[in-house]
């Protein structure tokens, strides 16, 4: 048994609204510059839909993830090495730009300096590629609020033998958000396909990345990789994708769509799993077994002799203590309602997901039926909007039965809790028919509904012994050419991801009074442009403080 830690992912998309700040708010940090135009490390979309790239859940047209041969062994859908070196030139499997969507900007010179005439001067689209004039036909979120939907959804790769319960009149169809970030999976598909050996997951803590030094942008990855979360950037000619924020992971910061995210429904941890037992769960024959095959996968550390055989490998012990702790852990593992995303591509992904319920409380009561009552709810849940089958075809292979248990918890929580909440006495038996005490039910409702920061992101440190040059991690991957290339076309030079950098962003982030922080920067007399001076200690006391507790 090879122990290895795994930073993983969990998002609860019954809280998720569709607001996109996680999308936003990682484009500011990773993509906003030159050659990235149309790559969105971080994206939400809206299902049903054909999703970004479009129909990238289309492996039969793309040719990502593994397949099994019929000698049990796996090999990658896009073909052996021969036949990948043979298309390294010309790779069909790959999406194009309109597959993506060209990035536009608006002629807001011509809305803004325009005479005075008779008809309102417009804003027109021009294309951030080649500054002409453009017709936007196709954008990341095309089906966004079921915009698109009307006129596309039948090519939803995931209506596949379900398209009979599914309806795209507005007053009888169904939507839910859908976030997507890399999968940081635990068999890549993408870092076999590289043939320069770019691309790597770090041992520390599983973080897949590119190594910009070694790759030669020959764009087999991006065929690869099932979740099309790999991109090429035209400027550079490289390879970039989701970094899991490890700058700011590596300092007990969670990422910046987690931190930011509105509904809150993001979770990280850390997660223990048997390496020398990935290969074989992920060649099961059964598609639809493969869910419990990577679940099997997983180590419990609150298990004494794993935790003794962990810290023999070397694993730190404060590592193990936030591993037991791990929000994921206790989703995926103790109450089984975190299910992973496409586990048929056989990459074994780390970002999990618990699947929607809510559109069935509304439904119910809009019929006059109390929506959280037990038996009302369970009845209920097999004529939902949104078909368990079409969330099956996400999160289990087609099987669903996991969907349907998972379900079934989340609708013995919501009646449970009412009690509870109404100070009435709760009802053991809801909680007994799900497998599940009363006391789990609370503690589930805790984690889902009103955990605090700390018990949503248990983050640890980054071990000096784990990371080299870890002070200066981000000097060794540049991603432009010249001075201030790194953050935008001529944005001034880049600053190094310190470690003390990152420090003192965390006690910004966490302090009750910005007068006690160190290295706080000045934004009064900034451009813009360069860096921020330091602030002087007369705007520093100016400063509010910022509330503490939960963010």
């Amino acid at each position: 048994m090879r122990i290895m830690a795994q930073m993983a992912m969990v998002m609860n998309l019954d809280k998720c609204i569709g607001c996109h700040t996680c999308s936003v708010t990682c484009k500011q940090a990773w993509t906003n510059r030159t050659g990235t135009e149309y790559v969105w490390f971080n994206n939400v979309e809206t299902r049903p839909g054909l999703g970004y790239p479009r129909r990238y859940e289309d492996q039969e047209q793309w040719k990502g993830g593994w397949k099994l041969k019929s000698n049990g062994r796996l090999t990658l859908k896009s073909g052996g090495r021969l036949q990948r070196l043979a298309s390294i030139f010309s790779n069909p499997k790959m999406p194009g730009i309109k597959d993506y969507y060209e990035p536009w900007t608006y002629d807001y010179e011509n809305l803004l300096n325009a005479p005075a005439q008779k008809n309102f001067p417009v804003a027109r689209p021009h294309s951030m590629l080649t500054g002409e004039p453009m017709q936007v036909t196709w954008g990341a979120n095309w089906d966004d609020d079921l915009g698109g939907t009307y006129k596309h959804g039948v090519d939803d790769v995931m209506l596949a033998g379900i398209a009979d319960k599914v309806k795209f009149e507005f007053e009888q169809t169904f939507m839910f958000y859908l976030p997507r970030i890399c999968e940081h999976c635990l068999n890549p598909a993408c870092a076999a396909s590289c043939p320069s050996g770019a691309i790597y997951k770090r041992s520390e803590d599983g973080i897949v990345l590119v190594d910009q030094n070694r790759c030669r942008g020959w764009r087999m990855c991006i065929s690869g990789c099932p979740y099309k979360k790999i991109y090429f950037n035209h400027k550079t000619g490289k390879a970039e994708k989701c970094t899991f924020c490890y700058p700011r992971v590596e300092v007990g910061i969670p990422t910046v769509c987690s931190e930011t995210c509105v509904g809150r429904l993001r979770y990280i941890g850390l997660m223990l799993y048997d390496a020398d037992a990935v290969l074989a769960a992920a060649s099961l024959a059964d598609d639809q077994g493969l869910y419990q095959a990577q679940r099997d996968v997983f180590l419990d550390p609150r298990d004494p002799a794993v935790a003794r055989e962990a810290e023999r490998q070397g694993i730190p012990v404060d590592w193990l203590e936030a591993a037991r702790r791990s929000p994921v852990l206790r989703l995926i593992k103790d109450y089984e309602v975190a299910l992973p995303l496409h586990p048929e591509y056989r990459t074994m992904p780390m970002v999990w997901y618990i699947p929607p319920l809510s559109p069935v409380v509304t439904a119910l009561q809009e019929t006059g039926h109390d929506g959280e009552n037990a038996g009302n709810l369970f009845g209920a849940i097999d004529a939902l909007r949104i078909p368990i089958e079409y969330l099956a075809n996400l999160f289990t292979a087609g099987d669903v039965g996991p969907v349907r248990r998972v379900l079934d918890k989340l609708a013995a929580m919501r009646s449970y809790m009412r009690d509870v909440n109404l100070g009435t006495e709760p009802q053991e038996d809801i909680a007994a028919a799900v497998g599940m005490t009363g006391t789990e039910v609370r503690e589930m409702f805790r984690l889902l509904a009103i955990a605090k920061y700390d018990e949503r992101y248990v983050i640890p440190t980054a071990h000096v012994e784990h990371a080299h040059a870890l002070e200066e991690l981000a000097t060794e991957c540049p991603v432009g050419e010249g001075p201030g290339e790194a953050f935008g076309s001529r944005s001034g030079a880049p600053v190094p991801v310190a470690i003390q950098t990152l420090r003192e962003t965390k006690a910004r982030m966490q302090a009750d009074d910005m007068a006690q922080v160190p290295g706080s920067v000045s934004y009064l007399q900034w451009d813009g442009k360069g860096v921020p001076g330091k602030a002087t200690p007369q705007e520093v006391a100016e400063r509010p403080g910022i509330p503490g507790g939960d963010r």
